[in-house]
């Protein structure tokens, strides 16, 4: 089978889904405040557009994909063996920028694998294939990171045994690369490169494929942005002020920023009121597989009902359920704590499902035909900004209070959604 790499790619999403959380978790026992979460975020999300950029042009001759997958999941196993081995949290801040330019950047590699020498009508099977293995193995990632520590802190303290969960993880990109290794295709030096139409095409099918468990703490597809913007390299797209698709846009700032404020220091909210390392990652992967669940069911409900309310109604719902999180700081690790926090995560989760699935749909409808692809990447472009300068205020809010933090970007939400409640009206494609 030419697709046997695509296992191993899923085995080297283990490592980046436990490695998600992981990190953040690991530099709260360092000392780290709210403000180094924002950083690490934000270092995390700025380095993620870079990096697809300089991977998608390298890997536009053909020669050079195979050498960057096997670069990005070595990288992968060294960055992760090297974190516990630090004690500096700035040091580890840089080292995870790093890790999440390679894994950020290999998205457009992996997508021109996928469906290099297929025809264009399997490209949508395959694309849906690759981010299956993707969310299979960042969900098994988020698992493991849960059942870890019940087995781990058996043996060792809790900062010791997560030194050796990154150990385990190092371990797994190893394994990883050395599969990839194995059964990556060779070059074909026969290949022609992608035409402007295809990576039109690829764009609306990633901004349409079904997404995996990732998306519900990343928003941003740099993937998308680097198809969107392969030929401009920046996207364009000219609007008059009082234009739907400008108003989306500055919604969209709104939203996403508020997002990053909320999910940027909530590790150390967790941590801070007394949830260990395992509990946490299990509300993480509660939320992610809520929004996994249901992005189909939700495709179909938005063929049924005005995509202006739908998004709205949902990121009003999400604007509001941010700062009741704050609450959970009076109920701590207790049993009524877990169980509020957990209700709370999965209904954010349900929200995210809508806005990832319909966003997108608005923003296609809402720009001209010939520009649709490019305005598919001016909506990611934004999301990568303003999601970069979220994570860095929400750091800095919660180091005052969580609270201040979670209310701040539930208004951010909400004030995006009112404005996306202005677009109610008959959308044609």
């Amino acid at each position: 089978m030419t697709d046997r790499w695509i296992v191993s790619w899923g085995l080297g999403a283990v490592a980046f889904g436990a490695g998600s959380l992981l990190v953040p978790l690991y530099i709260v026992h360092l000392g780290a405040t709210p403000f180094h979460l924002g950083l690490l975020a934000a270092g995390a999300a700025f380095a993620g557009a870079p990096g697809a950029i300089v991977f998608g042009n390298l890997a536009s001759r053909v020669p050079h994909r195979r050498r960057l997958v096997l670069l990005t999941l070595g990288l992968t196993a060294l960055t992760l063996g090297i974190i516990p081995l630090l004690e500096s949290i700035t040091a580890v801040i840089l080292v995870n920028a790093l890790l999440w330019f390679v894994v950020s950047g290999v998205g457009p590699v992996v997508t021109m694998m996928i469906v290099e020498n297929a025809a264009e009508t399997e490209w949508s099977t395959r694309i849906g294939l690759l981010n299956q293995a993707h969310g299979y193995g960042w969900a098994v990632g988020l698992l493991l990171g849960m059942v870890w520590p019940l087995l781990g802190t058996q043996v060792f303290d809790p900062v010791t045994a997560e030194r050796v969960l990154f150990m385990f993880l190092a371990a797994i990109s190893v394994i990883s690369t050395v599969t990839a290794w194995v059964t990556l295709p060779k070059p074909t030096p026969a290949a022609t490169p992608f035409t402007a139409r295809q990576a039109r095409r690829i764009t609306r099918l990633l901004a349409t494929s079904r997404r995996g468990v990732r998306g519900a703490t990343f928003g941003v597809s740099v993937n998308r942005l680097y198809w969107a913007t392969r030929e401009s390299r920046f996207p364009r797209v000219k609007l008059r002020l009082d234009s739907p698709l400008y108003r989306l846009y500055v919604a969209a700032g709104l939203f996403f920023a508020g997002f990053a404020v909320f999910w940027a220091p909530l590790p150390h909210f967790l941590a801070e009121i007394g949830f260990a390392s395992g509990p946490i990652f299990a509300l993480y992967l509660l939320s992610s597989l809520s929004a996994a669940l249901l992005y189909e069911r939700t495709g179909t409900l938005a063929q049924r009902v005005d995509h202006a309310s739908l998004t709205g109604g949902a990121l009003v719902l999400r604007g509001l359920l941010f700062p009741v999180v704050a609450v959970g700081a009076a109920l701590g690790a207790s049993s009524l704590g877990i169980a509020l926090l957990g209700g709370l995560l999965l209904a954010i989760g349900v929200t995210w499902a809508v806005v990832a699935v319909v966003g997108s749909t608005m923003v296609t409808q809402l720009a001209p035909k010939a520009n649709r692809a490019t305005a598919l990447g001016s909506y990611v472009a934004i999301g990568a900004v303003t999601g970069g300068a979220g994570s860095v205020i929400g750091g800095w809010l919660a180091t005052y209070w969580h609270g201040l933090a979670f209310s701040v970007a539930g208004v951010l939400v909400i004030v995006g959604a009112s404005i996306v409640f202005t677009l109610r009206q008959p959308l044609t494609p």
